[in-house]
């Protein structure tokens, strides 16, 4: 199988590429050819075909068959023009005068040449072996001195800030990092053509050079070094090596793998079990890849994992929010800062409910909306977790309290008919918000409770409908404390992402969320939002252990609403069978060979055969030889499940342009 190669390559640690000496000059102008989606631009090579094809035929086998056409040639050539000579005198060409003899027979002989030339220098492919053998060897013998080689064209790598006057010259005395140079010319294409912008700029890079108009954090590269390999002028992070196999499209095979927002914007769905390097091969340099564009003013990530979930250091982002750590600086706003509060409430009940309770969500939705939309407009601002709470379980007091608020903002026709519904539920047995009640005691919590707003220690609280800003999150999970709590913020999270992706009045930035383990934040509401993010300069990077920790009914939208699907080894044959629908089939060319026993001949050639199975115990047979086009799965389940090499992965690509790239075999480790 061709997958063999890539097994028996040795394994070797994920180590961080030695970083080479940042040369701004070099790196600027290093060669990006545009690309099909996947390809890693920078010093890449467009695929050649005829050089591809002369590359796969050997040089013994093509020399040694040249020269037999060559000798051939050469004899149809001698004994061809005798007997067109012959045939021609005896037609009467000898009572021609000696003129007319002579162009006659150049005519034959030109003729003949030509013939020869055209079909044995066709089989014996000559002009391959002119290019191949006999022009580099004329162009190694010329006797002409060699030219002196030309001096590299300067590159003016600040030509687009020029218009800024002499404060750009400061930019090139000093040293300026791949960072720096794409937020420069970010901020300056924003400048447009006010002035006033124009002015600030300028007085920014004139104070400040490559430190003008940085991140808030003022950080112009990540502390501690990068792990992978990135391009921040295409805005690539590349992740591996395309494999040299069959099953990979001719262009993309030894190209390096790369992802960007082209890619990431229609989100990317990840599955393999632990251990087989989804975090540190996916999830990790995706969000270091989106924290450096954050820096450079072209992005904002969000970044979903468990607390001990190798994602970056703290240090790599703005804010870190750790529900359960004391020491944590910031907490999670529940609602994300909705403008709308049946909107926020709506959100925050779906989280709330597990898959199980999917049924009662309507009830939920209008139950919680009952309550939050009255208490905003009475206090004007969203309830504490233990507030709502207290109100979702009936309590007298805090529905006295809340009434008479809502009388005195002048509000209480406008919520009469919730406050009603809500009263007439309370202590039923079908009532939703006894259930809202119960999920919310998971995140009621006293070491949970600093990290939500509304509580009289809460801490600053980050909202989701920040993403208009390039900012950094970490949102560290707390799985081993409070594992459904977890589970309930992981579907809060993404709940908010995509509402607030989607709602952004300004797309410039591209928005990205990583989800480490998404099992528990998959539901239909986060499928819908998922598709509205392709249109929207966002998407997500979802990973999962396995798709049967999904509901049936969610895995095949699931699939459908991601334009990128990557198999990790060791997935599951029926994890497999998902992977190999969506990639369909393709037509292979199969071989069949057949033996029969041979029959032919007569009375002598049966007994020859006889003698001989006497003597050797063989029966003669004939071969038949059939060919034919079948369509073949991509990848089969099998192949998935058992075939895969550790440190490799299957991923086909969907850019938000509609390019699709058929699934690769790709090599993790380099």
């Amino acid at each position: 199988m061709e997958l063999n190669d890539a097994r028996t390559q040795r394994t070797r640690p994920h180590l961080p590429p030695p970083r080479a000496p940042f040369h701004l000059p070099t790196w600027v102008t290093a060669p990006r050819p545009e690309a099909a989606p996947g390809i890693y631009r920078q010093h890449h090579t467009p695929h050649d075909p005829e050089a591809a094809e002369q590359a796969s035929t050997p040089a013994g086998p093509l020399l040694l068959r040249a020269a037999l056409n060559l000798l051939a040639a050469w004899l149809v050539f001698i004994y061809g023009r005798g007997l067109a000579l012959s045939g021609l005198g005896l037609l009467g060409l000898g009572s021609l005068s000696e003129i007319p003899t002579i162009l006659v027979a150049l005519a034959v002989n030109l003729l003949i040449i030509v013939g020869v030339i055209r079909v044995f220098g066709y089989m014996g492919r000559w002009r391959e072996v002119g290019r191949r053998f006999l022009l580099p060897l004329l162009s190694h013998t010329v006797t002409e001195v060699p030219p002196a080689p030309e001096a590299a064209p300067v590159v003016d790598v600040w030509a687009e800030l020029r218009p800024v006057g002499d404060a750009v010259r400061r930019l090139e005395g000093e040293p300026v990092g791949d960072v720096d140079y794409v937020r420069l010319h970010q901020a300056w294409r924003t400048v447009g053509s006010d002035p006033v912008a124009w002015r600030e700029f300028a007085a920014q890079v004139e104070a400040r050079g490559g430190a003008a108009c940085a991140h808030p954090s003022e950080q112009r590269d990540l502390p501690g070094g990068r792990a992978a390999r990135h391009d921040l002028l295409v805005r690539q992070v590349r992740l591996g090596t395309a494999q040299d196999v069959p099953k990979n499209p001719v262009a993309h095979r030894n190209a390096g793998f790369a992802l960007d927002p082209r890619v990431l914007g229609t989100s990317l769905l990840a599955v393999g079990p632990a251990g087989t390097g989804k975090t540190a091969a996916l999830a990790r340099p995706v969000a270091e890849a989106l924290c450096l564009q954050a820096l450079a003013g072209a992005a904002c990530a969000v970044v979903v994992g468990a607390s001990d979930a190798d994602l970056g250091p703290d240090d790599w982002y703005d804010v870190v929010i750790a529900p359960g750590d004391p020491a944590a600086p910031y907490g999670l706003d529940l609602y994300g800062a909705a403008p709308h509060s049946d909107e926020a409430a709506a959100r925050l009940a779906d989280a709330l409910l597990p898959d199980e309770l999917a049924p009662r969500a309507e009830s939920a939705r209008a139950a919680m909306q009952q309550v939050v939309g009255p208490y905003r407009a009475a206090y004007g601002r969203y309830p504490g977790v233990r507030t709502l709470r207290a109100l979702l379980a009936g309590d007298a007091e805090g529905w006295a309290e809340l009434g008479e608020q809502v009388q005195k903002s002048g509000r209480r026709a406008e919520f009469e008919a919730d406050l009603q519904q809500r009263e007439r539920m309370h202590g039923r047995a079908d009532d939703p918000g006894a259930l809202l009640a119960d999920r919310l005691a998971l995140l009621d919590r006293p070491a949970l409770a600093a990290g939500f707003s509304g509580g009289p220690d809460a801490k600053p609280a980050f909202a989701m409908r920040a993403l208009e800003h390039p900012l950094r999150v970490r949102v560290k999970l707390p799985e081993r404390s409070h594992p459904e709590a977890a589970r309930i913020l992981s579907r809060l999270l993404l709940g908010q992402f995509t509402q607030a992706a989607a709602d952004r009045r300004d797309r410039e930035l591209f928005a990205g969320m990583v989800l480490d383990d998404a099992t528990a934040a998959v539901d239909a509401q986060a499928i819908r939002g998922i598709q509205r993010l392709r249109g929207a300069n966002a998407g997500v990077v979802l990973l999962l252990r396995t798709l049967s920790d999904l509901p049936e009914a969610l895995r095949a939208p699931l699939f459908g609403a991601v334009g990128n699907r990557m198999a990790f080894p060791g997935i599951a044959p029926w994890d497999g069978r998902l992977f190999s629908e969506a990639w369909g089939t393709h037509l292979v060319r199969e071989t069949a060979v057949t033996h029969v026993p041979d029959t032919s001949g007569g009375t002598v050639r049966r007994a020859g055969r006889l003698v001989r199975k006497a003597l050797s115990g063989t029966t003669a047979q004939t071969e038949s030889v059939t060919t034919r086009d079948v369509e073949r799965h991509r990848w089969s389940p099998s192949d998935l499940a058992h075939a895969l090499p550790s440190g490799h992965a299957v991923v086909s690509l969907t850019s938000v342009t509609g390019e699709q790239v058929p699934p690769l075999l790709v090599d993790l480790r380099h």
